[in-house]
């Protein structure tokens, strides 16, 4: 009579490690994952569909860009101070700080990260998402221009500002921030600019009789575009004014976003002798009088 053989057991297959963040395609080693889902970046389950890999590309391109400014502050100092001014859900802020300050967090003085935000409730979601990942070095201020300019919860001197994709006269709030607080650099991503070129329109008919360069706005659509522009072109004037070296550029390809200027300003000291002549002038030319305390101080 035969005996039954038995197969030994197969060992029960242990369940499979989470994946690293450097296993997912295009995303950076030591990258919080969890940072990268609540932003939208990556899905729930992990994943980068076709709109979150474009997205991801944009962040690392602005990265890249930001990145030797804040070298270049701590190698000087040690320390630096970034606010992030119309931060919204302070979505440029967590990505600095998680491929720049995250691997810094044993020194408690080596920088943090300022956001600042006018909506009560985007500011709570933020503290807790920076609870949640230990983002120590991350706070978010719930206050207006005004108030930013002079909490005492900020320091006297910021290192560097950025506003990224800050709507309309948001950027203007963060440029007149940046002057105050003496930033070192100042990085800017306009967005939705309407008040030059609602001026623009208001006093169409009247700028037809004073200057032929009135054909550039005559119509909706030039408007728009051309006031878009010009806005640009007065910041920079601004800045200039001040004492600030600019690099103009596009942050990604024109395919991936019309919001799509990146204006980099660093302080040197050096105002530019011409600059608010020539603001004055463009704004007087274009009729745009009205607009001289925002560009012009």
């Amino acid at each position: 009579m035969s005996r039954a053989r038995h197969k030994p057991a197969t060992p029960a297959a242990e369940p499979a490690a989470p994946a690293a963040p450097a296993a997912i395609p295009d995303v950076r080693p030591g990258q919080s994952v969890e940072l990268l889902k609540e932003l939208h970046i990556l899905t729930r389950d992990g994943k980068l569909n076709q709109d979150s890999r474009r997205k991801l590309k944009q962040v690392y391109h602005l990265y890249n860009f930001i990145e030797p400014l804040l070298d270049e502050v701590m190698n000087a100092r040690g320390d630096l101070t970034l606010a992030d001014h119309g931060a919204g859900k302070s979505y440029l802020g967590f990505i600095l700080y998680d491929l720049f300050l995250k691997s810094r967090e044993g020194d408690k003085s080596s920088g943090h990260i300022y956001g600042i935000e006018t909506r009560e409730e985007l500011v709570a979601r933020s503290r807790e998402l920076a609870a949640r990942l230990g983002f120590e070095r991350m706070s978010f201020l719930n206050l207006s221009v005004e108030e930013s300019i002079r909490s005492p919860e900020l320091p006297e001197h910021i290192d560097i500002v950025t506003a990224l994709h800050a709507c309309n006269t948001a950027t203007d709030d963060a440029i007149r921030f940046a002057l105050e607080k003496r930033a070192r650099f100042i990085v800017l991503v306009p967005c939705c600019q309407a008040e030059v070129a609602a001026t623009l329109r208001k006093h169409k008919n009247e700028s037809f009789g004073r200057t032929p360069l009135s054909e550039l706005w005559r119509h909706p659509i030039h408007t728009r575009e051309f006031g878009s522009q010009l806005t640009n072109v007065l910041r920079c004037l601004l800045l200039e004014s001040h004492g600030y070296q600019l690099t103009v550029t596009e942050l990604v390809g024109w395919e991936h976003s019309m919001k799509n200027e990146l204006i980099i300003a660093r302080a040197n000291g050096q105002r530019r002798g011409n600059a608010r002549e020539r603001l004055e002038s463009i704004l007087g030319e274009l009729n745009l009088e009205e607009l001289r305390e925002r560009f012009v101080y």
